[in-house]
């Protein structure tokens, strides 16, 4: 069944692959919605339509949630938790139930060992106005919905062109340091394609074999 993907923050480099895959391996219509437009480069016009909007905006977002079937947001504003509500409050409102939320390494505490202590320096970890603390609070709005979610808790990214990856639930301890933005896009499609499996899940992502006091090129 042809979806319609809505994609916030399209023009970010993991909403990118996802974007590639999505085209690659599916028939779904890709709803690229941005504040910034002219940084997209649409491939198939059948098949990618640009909207412009904020997700600060209930107007601009609620609209656009409405034509769709599936939300994944790729977002990074310090403003991120008020950015989760009104996700939430936009998809109750269309009846939309599945979202796929990109989020952060760490924001559980869930690292462990010396790499964990180095993530939570970076990344200000215990810290409640942090990365780390602004992304747990957002996190928790989409947890503490109805939605079918799945939240992605990406290690250091790197630009490698390869997909490998593995996954660690909410509550185990998290592998590795490292996983390529190509290896989310591509989990991102397949939770897009494959709903049942992954709703409700929060998933830390890695490459597998990459444990170590830091990633490797720090």
């Amino acid at each position: 069944m042809t979806k319609q993907v809505l994609i916030l923050g399209a023009t970010g480099q993991i909403a990118g692959h996802a974007i590639t895959a999505l085209l690659d391996k599916t028939d779904d219509h890709l709803l690229l919605f941005t504040r910034h437009p002219q940084h997209l480069t649409v491939t198939d016009e059948a098949r990618e339509t640009v909207i412009k909007g904020d997700t600060l905006k209930m107007d601009e977002l609620t609209a656009a949630v409405a034509q769709a079937d599936v939300v994944y947001a790729n977002l990074r504003n310090p403003e991120i938790e008020q950015q989760a509500k009104n996700i939430v409050a936009a998809m109750d409102k269309s009846g939309v139930k599945q979202l796929v939320w990109i989020s952060s390494i760490g924001i559980y505490d869930e690292v462990p060992g010396k790499f964990g202590e180095w993530n939570n320096e970076m990344l200000g970890g215990g810290q409640e106005d942090s990365y780390l603390g602004t992304y747990r609070k957002a996190a928790d709005v989409i947890s503490a919905s109805d939605l079918d979610y799945t939240i992605i808790r990406p290690a250091w990214l790197t630009n490698k062109d390869e997909v490998e990856y593995e996954t660690t639930k909410r509550g185990e301890a998290f592998k590795g340091t490292e996983v390529s933005r190509k290896s989310i896009g591509t989990l991102v499609a397949a939770i897009i394609a494959d709903p049942a499996k992954y709703a409700r899940k929060d998933l830390g992502v890695n490459k597998p074999h990459t444990d170590g006091d830091k990633p490797a090129w720090y």
